[in-house]
C-alpha cells in the first residue's frame, strides 16, 4: 500500500500522470521568460514604449505571485483535477486572447488573467507527481519535474526571438494552442483526486485573500521597477516597498490566528522544510539573476544578435536535460545532502568561471560554464524538492508545494532586481576609477589619444574633429571595460550567495528511502 499510487479512480501508470500534469506546466513556465525578446516588437506594433511594453512581463509576474501561495486553499475548495484544468483551458484561451490583443492595455489585462491562471500549475504538477509516485521513486519523478523548471526558461529566449523573428510576436501566444490542447486532454483521461484531498466547504479568508494580493503585488512591481526608478530616490518605490512590509506583514499575523487560513504558514515549523524553503529562495536569486545577466552581456559586449545570443545559452538548458534523469536515479541511492552539496559546490565554481571572462571571450569559453552549470543546478533541483518534501503529509503536500514555488519564484524577482542593480550600480563605480587614471598627463593615455587623432585625420577629418572622435573612441573603450568588470563583479556576487547558503544544508534530515512518513 505504502509504495501504491496515491490517487483515487483507475490505477493509472504515473509517467502518464507525470507527462500530462508537465506539458501545462512547461507551457507556464517557457511563458515566463519566451515575452522578453518580443518587447521591441509588441512596442512598435502597439505604438508604445518599450518601457510601457515591459507591463505586459510586469503583469503577468504579479498575477502568478499572487496566486501561486493560494493554490493549496484553491484545491482543497474546488478539487484538485479540476483545479488544473481549469487553469490549463484559462491559460490557453487567455494566450489566444493575448496574440489577439488591438492594444496595450486589453495585451496588459489578458496577460493577467495569463498569469493568475499558469500560476497554479507549478504546484499542482509538482504536488500532484509526488503523489502519484511511490517514496523511492519520488527522485526519478522530481527529476522529470524539474527539466521543465529548469530548461522551459533557457528555451525561452530561443522560441520566442525565432518565432518573432520568422513569424510574428503574437506566435508567440499562439504556439500555447496546441499544447494547452494536448495538456487538457492528457489531465481529462489520467489525474484522479487523491481520497484523502476533500473538498473543503469553509469561510473564505477574504483578508487572507486581500492582504496577500496588497503585499505581493507591491513587492512584485517594486522588484520590476526598482531599478529604472532609481529604487528609494522614488515617491513611487518608498510606497510600494511600504505597501509589501505592511501588507506581508499583516498576512502573516493574520494566517497564524485565523481559523481556516488561505495560506497554511504553519508548515514552516518543519526544520527540513524550512531550509528547503530557504535554499530554493537562494537558488532561484541565483539562477533567474544569471539568466538577466548573460543575454545582456552576449549582446551587448560580444555583438550576438538577439536569436543567437538564446542559442548560445543553451547548453546550460542541454547540461540539465543530460543530468536529471540520472540525478533522479541517485537521489535514490545517495544521501541527497551530499548531492546538494555537489551542486551547490558546482554552480558557484561556474559561476566563478564565468567571472573570469572577458571581451575576447568565444563561443566556447561561454559554452563549458553554462553546460556544467546545467549539470549542477540538476544536482540542486531534484534532491532539493526531494528532501524537503519528504516529511510533509500527503494531504498538506499542495499547500507545501505552492510556498516551495512562490519563494522560488520571490527568489527569482530578488535575483533578477539585484543582478541588474548591481551591474548598472558597479558599471558607474568602474568608469569613474578608469577615467581617474585617463588624463592628458598620463603618457599611455595621452600616446594613444594622439595615435587615434592620426588615425581619424588620415580618414579625411580635421584635427579639431578628429580629436573629439578620439576622446569618444577612449570614451567608448572605457566605457565597454567598465561594464565587462561589472558583469565580473556581479556574477562573483551570485558565486558567493550559494557559497553563504551551504551551512544550511546542516539543518535538513536524510528523507527515509523508500520509507512513509507519519501522514503519508
Amino acid at each position: 500500500m505504502a509504495d501504491a499510487a496515491a490517487v483515487e479512480g483507475p490505477n493509472v501508470n504515473p509517467w502518464f500522470v507525470a507527462a500530462a500534469v508537465m506539458f501545462g506546466t512547461f507551457m507556464e513556465v517557457l511563458d515566463t521568460t519566451v515575452v522578453n525578446v518580443a518587447l521591441p516588437h509588441i512596442a512598435g506594433s502597439m505604438s508604445a514604449t518599450v518601457d510601457e511594453a515591459t507591463w505586459s512581463l510586469t503583469s503577468y509576474l504579479v498575477a502568478n505571485a499572487i496566486i501561486l501561495p493560494m493554490t493549496g486553499w484553491l484545491a482543497s475548495t474546488f478539487g484538485r483535477k479540476r483545479l488544473v484544468q481549469g487553469a490549463v483551458v484559462g491559460f490557453t484561451i487567455s494566450s489566444i486572447l493575448c496574440g489577439f490583443a488591438p492594444n496595450l492595455a486589453s495585451l496588459i489585462v489578458f496577460r493577467v488573467i495569463q498569469g493568475a491562471t499558469g500560476g497554479t500549475m507549478q504546484p499542482l504538477s509538482q504536488a500532484i507527481m509526488l503523489e502519484a509516485f511511490p517514496p523511492k521513486d519520488r527522485g526519478k519523478a522530481m527529476g522529470f519535474w524539474g527539466l521543465g523548471i529548469v530548461v522551459a526558461p533557457m528555451l525561452g529566449p530561443v522560441l520566442g526571438g525565432w518565432l518573432t523573428d520568422n513569424f510574428s510576436w503574437r506566435w508567440v501566444f499562439y504556439i500555447n494552442l496546441p499544447v494547452g490542447i494536448i495538456a487538457s486532454f492528457m489531465i481529462h483521461l489520467f489525474v484522479f483526486d487523491p481520497h484523502y484531498l476533500r473538498k473543503q466547504r469553509t469561510g473564505v479568508d477574504y483578508w487572507g485573500i486581500g492582504l496577500l494580493a496588497v503585499g505581493v503585488g507591491a513587492l512584485q512591481i517594486m522588484l520590476d521597477k526598482g531599478q529604472q526608478e532609481d529604487w528609494l530616490a522614488s515617491n513611487l518605490i518608498r510606497a510600494l516597498l511600504a505597501g509589501a512590509l505592511l501588507g506581508l506583514g499583516a498576512f502573516v499575523v493574520r494566517e497564524l490566528t485565523a481559523e481556516h487560513p488561505i495560506v497554511d504558514l504553519r508548515v514552516f515549523r518543519n526544520r527540513t522544510y524550512s531550509a528547503g524553503v530557504f535554499l530554493i529562495t537562494s537558488v532561484g536569486v541565483v539562477l533567474y539573476g544569471s539568466l538577466v545577466l548573460l543575454p545582456v552581456f552576449l549582446q551587448t559586449l560580444l555583438g550576438y544578435p538577439a536569436l543567437q545570443a538564446g542559442v548560445a545559452m543553451a547548453p546550460r538548458g542541454f547540461g540539465s536535460f543530460l543530468a536529471m534523469p540520472m540525478v533522479g536515479v541517485l537521489v535514490a541511492k545517495i544521501d541527497p545532502r551530499k548531492l546538494l552539496a555537489l551542486g551547490i559546490g558546482g554552480a558557484a565554481f561556474t559561476l566563478h568561471d564565468l567571472s573570469r571572462l572577458n571581451l575576447n571571450a568565444g563561443y566556447w569559453d561561454i559554452f563549458w560554464p553554462q553546460f556544467w552549470q546545467g549539470i549542477a543546478l540538476s544536482l540542486l533541483f531534484v534532491p532539493l524538492t526531494t528532501s524537503t518534501m519528504d516529511s510533509i503529509p500527503r494531504e498538506q503536500m499542495g499547500n507545501a508545494a505552492s510556498l516551495y514555488n512562490f519563494m522560488r519564484n520571490i527568489g527569482g524577482s530578488f535575483g533578477i532586481a539585484l543582478s541588474t542593480t548591481l551591474l548598472a550600480r558597479s558599471q558607474q563605480r568602474y568608469f569613474s576609477r578608469i577615467s581617474e587614471n585617463i588624463t592628458p598627463y598620463d603618457p599611455a593615455a595621452a600616446s594613444m589619444l594622439r595615435q587615434m587623432q592620426e588615425g581619424f585625420m588620415a580618414r579625411g577629418a580635421d584635427a579639431a574633429n578628429a580629436l573629439e572622435q578620439a576622446y569618444a573612441a577612449i570614451g567608448g573603450i572605457v566605457q565597454r571595460q567598465a561594464a565587462m568588470l561589472s558583469f565580473i563583479h556581479v556574477f562573483q556576487v551570485l558565486a558567493m550567495i550559494f557559497v553563504a547558503v551551504l551551512p544550511l544544508l546542516f539543518l535538513m534530515r536524510r528523507p527515509r528511502r523508500g520509507q512513509v512518513t507519519a501522514g503519508h
